[in-house]
C-alpha cells in the first residue's frame, strides 16, 4: 500500500487552522511530509466548514514549483467550477511543466452551499454525473486529439487545440460512490477510483458494485486502481487516540484511529479489500507528532 499526504487548503473541521500563521504552518508540515510521502493532494472547495479556504488549482501550482520531486493530485476537482475544456488545458500545462507529475482527481461536485454562494447552478445529482461524464470525454479529447471535437448535451468543443499536449496523459482519477451512475462512469473512463471517509463495510460494498460495472463495460477490474481518502488520529497511547477522536465533531467511523499497531491492522484490512493508495488527513495539524509517528511506525512497516 502507498500513501499520500492531503494538505489542508483551509479549515476542514478536524485540524487547527490559524489564518495568520497558516502559510508558515503549511510549509513547516510539508517539509516533513514531502520527504516521506510520494504525493500531495489538494481538495477543491471554495468555502467549507469555517469558510477559510485557498483555491485548489492555485495552491497546486505553487506546490508544483515548491516541491519538484512530489506527485501532485486533486482530491477531487468539482466539474462545475471550471469548464472541462479549460480544465484540460490547465492540466496539460501543469503536467508538462511539472515533468508529468499530475494526477487529475475529478468529480461531479456536491456541496450546494458553495454553488449558491458563488453563483453556480446546482443541478440534480443525475444531471451533475451526466455533466461529469461529458466533461471526461472533453478532457480526453483535448489530451489526445489535435484539434479536438466533441458535441454533447452540456459541452462542446470545435476544432480546439490543447498544445502542448502532454507526452503522456495525466492519470485520471474519478471520485464518488453513487452506485447506479457514478461508479459506471468510473468503470468506463477512469484510471483510478477514489472516495472519502468510507467505513470498511461500505468500501467492500462499493468495490463489489464497481467490479460489476467493470464487467458490464468489458473493463478489467484489476486495471482500475482503488484509492481512499481517510482521516488519521494516531498516538503512542491507543486510549489517548480514542479520546482525541471522540472530541472531533467531523470525524466518523471511517477514520483510522489508535496507536501504530491498530492503524497498521486497519490498513491491512483495507489492503486486503484492494485499496492500494490512501490519501491521509492528519487531524493534529499544525502539530507534527502524529505525522512523524505514522511515518516512523506505520509507513516504514507496510508501505
Amino acid at each position: 500500500m502507498e500513501f499520500g499526504y492531503s494538505v489542508p487548503s483551509g479549515d476542514r473541521g478536524v485540524e487547527t487552522i490559524r489564518p495568520r500563521d497558516f502559510p508558515s504552518d503549511m510549509e513547516r508540515v510539508l517539509a516533513i511530509a514531502t520527504r516521506a510521502f510520494p504525493s500531495v493532494w489538494v481538495s477543491d472547495h471554495l468555502m467549507f466548514q469555517a469558510k477559510y479556504r485557498w483555491e485548489c488549482w492555485t495552491l497546486l501550482t505553487w506546490l508544483a514549483a515548491r516541491y519538484p520531486n512530489t506527485q501532485l493530485g486533486t482530491l477531487v476537482l468539482c466539474n462545475s467550477f471550471r469548464s472541462p475544456a479549460l480544465l484540460a488545458k490547465m492540466a496539460a500545462t501543469l503536467h508538462t511543466l511539472s515533468g508529468g507529475r499530475l494526477i487529475l482527481g475529478y468529480g461531479a461536485g456536491w456541496h450546494e452551499e458553495e454553488y449558491q454562494a458563488y453563483g453556480y447552478d446546482f443541478p440534480t445529482p443525475p444531471t451533475r454525473v451526466d455533466m461529469l461524464e461529458e466533461g471526461v470525454q472533453v478532457i480526453r479529447a483535448l489530451w489526445t486529439q489535435t484539434p479536438a471535437n466533441f458535441a454533447g448535451r452540456y459541452y462542446r468543443v470545435d476544432n480546439a487545440f490543447c498544445e502542448p499536449r502532454p507526452d503522456t496523459c495525466p492519470t485520471l482519477m474519478i471520485g464518488g460512490s453513487g452506485e447506479k451512475h457514478t461508479l459506471r462512469v468510473v468503470a468506463r473512463y477512469a484510471d483510478w477510483w477514489n472516495d472519502a471517509d468510507l467505513p470498511p463495510e461500505m468500501v467492500g460494498r462499493k468495490l463489489a458494485v464497481l467490479r460489476e460495472h467493470c464487467q458490464a463495460e468489458g473493463r478489467d477490474y484489476a486495471t482500475l486502481r482503488k484509492t481512499l481518502m481517510l482521516r488519521v488520529v494516531i498516538d503512542r497511547s491507543h486510549t489517548t487516540a480514542l479520546h482525541r477522536a471522540a472530541s472531533l465533531p467531523y470525524l466518523n467511523a471511517s477514520a483510522l484511529v489508535g496507536d501504530a499497531s491498530a492503524i497498521r491492522e486497519q490498513l491491512k484490512n483495507l489492503s486486503e479489500m484492494g485499496i492500494t493508495l490512501c490519501q491521509l488527513v492528519f487531524t493534529n495539524f499544525p502539530e507534527t507528532d502524529d505525522l512523524r509517528l505514522f511515518i516512523d511506525e506505520v509507513m516504514s512497516v507496510i508501505a
